[in-house]
């Protein structure tokens, strides 16, 4: 089985074993391309469209047997441990060192699927926003924009009751959730450098009839509507037992598909789900370094592709903080999935998805010719290449450490491959870290 794509104005000339298939590439528009200047090289901001940046406190804590990390559901069980604790300020600064380190690795925009709304008890806060408003705060200090994406999480489950943590999330009505996308909207719809979605968390965590209303608010206002969908076999099985069908399916069935959704993960398809997809040309975050974190499992990508939907990247829960392995692994993973050497996305496809995709899923499109990246010429990893090499080079090969500049909104904030305000902002996240225990 081999694929491989040459990409040509809008069409992608694709070779599946021996046999030339011309399909519509989801380059709609123009990616800005990879250029030399000088001893640099020049490309565009990356964003990375889906992050739970709380999340961020997680590494490296959860990787022996000790820990009884050993599926996702024992994972999310360390990590609602975590939120129990977490206070507005230890999430902005959690937050705002994630983001530093999201610059520092070429990110200029990032989507925030934000579910941790209230206090520990389960009470909201005087200002019901205060949580979202926290990670905003973080990123337009750090520099880079953002797009909260503000996620409805209703219930525990299917025949569940709601776990201790997820009192924190949980909201009993959509007007509540709509009332805080009005209110983000209206306080930041001057800003650039911020943008407001809304998100159903699962479809084990909002009952169907409310992400419909969600949804339709999402339509309303022209803005993109994400999900996590089909990350887990459980929440496949669960969703046949409630509704008698997958979950794909089940929103295709309720017209909630659409080219603003974003679908998260969509590791664990059907054919017919695959085709759905690209038939109402959605979007599907694809987060490889956690996901490989988290025995996920391996998504359809070439499928994907194939059917035509359009493949952005996220960061999800911070376990690795490196935007040019979150886009290359798209590709690499595939490569191993159909034991091929090239699969279905080379550079210019990656780069796409990485940089004009992403920020369509963040509803920031209109400002990404704003932002760029440049990378030293010398840096290891990509020394000696040409300038007709230099996407291949740098979106295969490229670390976090190549980076030399980051210019978001005008504004130069990463300088010499450092934030601005590196050191100060480490020094506060390492002060949460003491404060909750995971430090001397």
């Amino acid at each position: 089985m081999l694929f491989y794509g040459l990409i040509k104005s809008e069409l992608i000339f694709v070779v599946f074993n021996g046999k030339t298939n011309k399909m519509e590439s989801h380059l709609e528009g123009s990616v800005a391309p990879v250029s030399l200047s000088g001893n640099r090289w020049v490309m565009p901001g990356m964003a990375t469209a889906h992050s739970h940046a709380f999340q961020r406190v997680l590494r490296g804590r959860t990787q022996r047997r000790a820990t009884e990390a050993d599926s996702f559901w024992s994972w999310r069980g360390l990590m609602y441990k975590l939120v129990e604790q977490l206070d507005p300020d230890d999430m902005y600064h959690i937050a705002r060192f994630a983001y530093t380190e999201l610059a520092m690795s070429g990110v200029t925009a990032v989507g925030e699927f934000h579910y941790v709304h209230h206090d520990q008890t389960g009470r909201p806060y005087a200002q019901r926003t205060e949580l979202a408003e926290a990670v905003i705060r973080a990123a337009l200090d750090t520099g880079i924009r953002i797009c909260l994406i503000r996620t409805a999480y209703m219930r525990g489950g299917h025949h569940r009751t709601l776990e201790t943590a997820q009192r924190r999330f949980f909201d009993p009505s959509t007007d509540l959730i709509l009332q805080d996308v009005d209110h983000l909207k209206t306080q930041f719809e001057e800003n650039p450098m911020v943008s407001v979605a809304v998100a159903a968390h699962s479809i084990r965590a909002v009952p169907i009839t409310a992400i419909q209303e969600l949804a339709a608010c999402a339509a309303t206002y022209d803005m993109p509507f994400h999900m996590h969908v089909c990350e887990q076999r459980r929440e496949l099985d669960e969703c046949i037992e409630e509704y008698g069908t997958t979950p794909i399916s089940l929103l295709a069935d309720h017209g909630i598909l659409s080219p603003g959704f974003v679908g998260v993960h969509a590791t664990h398809l059907t054919d017919t789900e695959i085709n759905t997809l690209g038939e109402t040309r959605s979007m599907v975050c694809i987060c490889r370094t956690t996901e490989r974190d988290l025995g996920d499992g391996l998504p359809p990508i070439s499928d994907l592709i194939q059917a035509g939907a359009r493949l952005c990247v996220g960061v999800d829960s911070h376990a690795c903080e490196n935007a040019f392995e979150e886009m290359r692994a798209v590709e690499f993973d595939e490569r191993s999935r159909l034991e091929s050497r090239h699969a279905v996305a080379e550079a210019s496809v990656l780069l796409d998805a990485a940089t004009r995709v992403g920020y369509a899923a963040c509803d920031l499109e209109g400002c990404r010719h704003e932002d760029r990246v440049t990378l030293k010429v010398d840096d290891p990893s990509i020394v000696g290449i040409d300038e007709s090499s230099g996407s291949d080079a740098i979106v295969f090969s490229a670390t976090p450490r190549a980076v030399d500049e980051v210019i978001v909104n005008g504004k130069s904030i990463v300088n010499d491959g450092v934030h601005e305000q590196y050191k100060t902002t480490c020094h506060h996240y390492l002060g949460v870290l003491r404060k909750l225990g995971l430090m001397p």
